[in-house]
């Protein structure tokens, strides 16, 4: 048996993240689903693994990391991985931290912002969501998806930090694709977020679309539904 157990959900967008890191890389694991939905995260066997009710968590032979950034960071640094995925080199290394440190403050925020009020809650509670404050929350997730067309993919770049693809376009790309549980797609308007997610599915596939199937189950359920309003 591994000795690196992966505690996850698939309808997290960094759970996946880890897993790609993990699947494209042929790393050994021991599977450990949690059903988020089915509160599992909540019970007190899990509470021991991770006291803050949340996925992913890793355990490596004893050593435990309760927060994904953290954990790619570690899988990098301890598999010996091939460099462009965490960067040896300082000036790259600190590009890819800058985009992991900006992900957590900005696009991980916002798209959470907008799921949970826009798509979650009324989901879970059958209370119509607030329209203003979904209005409020697209608007700040519209930016977010600038600024990753024209900020982080700038230059007609291949992936987020460069030419290679690193674990910045991991958490980035799956953030992306999780949005259109509730009606929205990041592609619209944005060729080159568009080029850089197709390019991602390609690089990660067969594991991308496997990765994907839970949170494309939602997507294909309330597709039907139509946006509060457009971009």
């Amino acid at each position: 048996m591994a000795a690196l157990k992966i505690y996850y959900d698939l309808i997290s967008q960094p759970a996946r993240a880890v897993l790609a890191l993990v699947k494209v890389n042929g790393i050994p694991y021991e599977s450990c689903p949690i059903q988020l939905r089915k509160g599992e995260h909540l019970s007190e066997e899990y509470m021991k693994v991770n006291p803050f009710h949340r996925v992913p968590t890793i355990i490596d032979d004893g050593f435990k990391l309760m927060e994904s950034v953290a954990i790619l960071r570690y899988l990098c640094r301890t598999r010996n991985l091939d460099d462009h995925w965490y960067p040896k080199d300082p000036k790259l290394q600190a590009r890819v931290d800058e985009y992991l440190e900006w992900q957590h403050i900005d696009i991980r925020s916002n798209t959470m912002g907008y799921i949970m009020n826009k798509f979650m809650m009324p989901s879970l509670t059958g209370t119509p969501a607030d329209k203003k404050l979904v209005d409020m929350l697209q608007n700040n997730m519209d930016q977010s998806f600038d600024y990753i067309e024209n900020v982080w993919l700038k230059n007609d770049k291949k992936y987020l930090i460069g030419e290679q693809i690193s674990i910045a376009d991991l958490l980035g790309v799956f953030e992306a694709h999780s949005t259109r549980v509730a009606g929205y797609d990041p592609r619209i308007n944005r060729p080159k977020l568009t080029s850089w997610m197709d390019r991602m599915r390609t690089e990660l596939n067969p594991h991308y679309d496997e990765l994907n199937v839970p949170i494309d189950k939602v997507i294909e359920k309330f597709k039907g539904i139509p946006p509060m309003r457009k971009k």
